[in-house]
């Protein structure tokens, strides 16, 4: 599985601890930035990246992670691409549910809760890259639908 991982100067502390994190347990990362902390950096330019990366990816399964202080204005962002479903997310029962009913490709999360819980991060990101899609035929279903969306 490759992962495409960004963020803003408002995630960037977080990012690279889970960039740490993801290559220490043996995924495929390529980060999409902010390589140095800028703090006039905007969020869209690191979804876009990120959601572009996921899009074009040869891999059979490729997720993205977006990281900033809130984790909703990437998902906004990522979520204006079609076939992108990203999720933000805040504890591990939603990782574990946004994928399984979902089939969410980008994870959002918020520096402003995570920064002084790494740990936590890493186990929601953990839970987010081992559930499974349930492939259950009504989740299908409205998985088409949101990506016939307009």
């Amino acid at each position: 599985m490759k992962i495409y991982i960004g963020a803003d100067h408002g995630g960037f502390n977080l990012r690279q601890q889970l960039i740490d994190y993801l290559r220490q347990n043996g995924y495929d990362v390529e980060d999409e930035g902010n390589k140095t902390l800028n703090e006039e950096d905007d969020y869209p330019q690191f979804a876009a990246r990120v959601a572009s990366k996921v899009l074009a990816s040869n891999d059979p399964d490729p997720r993205g992670i977006l990281v900033c202080k809130g984790a909703q204005g990437m998902g906004m962002a990522a979520n204006r691409f079609k076939g992108i479903r990203a999720a933000v997310v805040w504890d591990a029962h939603e990782a574990q549910m946004t994928r399984n009913d979902n089939d969410s490709n980008v994870l959002c999360l918020s520096a402003r809760l995570f920064d002084k819980n790494q740990h936590l991060a890493e186990t929601i990101t953990k839970v987010w890259l081992d559930v499974p899609f349930s492939h259950a035929a009504r989740h299908h279903r409205r998985v088409r639908q949101l990506d016939e969306l307009r």
